[in-house]
């Protein structure tokens, strides 16, 4: 648009197109807008996601226990018996 060019007076293009000067500014000033919008969302466009490998350890061994714990509460004092698990018949007898 020839009006939107550095060291143009729009009064003059307006005249020179018959056309009125107020009108042409706000034409002008629209697309000032458009083109700023545009410029601010191409800035911002965010790049495409894109994949990203990972190396996943593959899960260990299940921990087993070694022992039987048995744990009870009464109000605060608290017992416990730690019984080898190799031994589980004989702590339940």
């Amino acid at each position: 648009m020839r009006a939107m060019q550095p060291n143009v007076s729009i009064a003059a293009v307006a005249l020179h197109y018959k056309l009125n000067a107020n009108l042409l500014r706000r034409w002008v000033a629209a697309q000032e807008e458009q083109d700023a919008a545009r410029e601010a969302r191409q800035a911002m466009s965010a790049p495409l996601a894109e994949f990203v490998p990972l190396q996943v350890e593959a899960p260990g061994a299940a921990v087993v226990p070694t022992e039987i714990q048995i744990e009870v509460r009464r109000g605060a004092a608290t017992v416990t018996v730690r019984w080898p698990l190799c031994a589980a018949a004989d702590c339940a007898a």
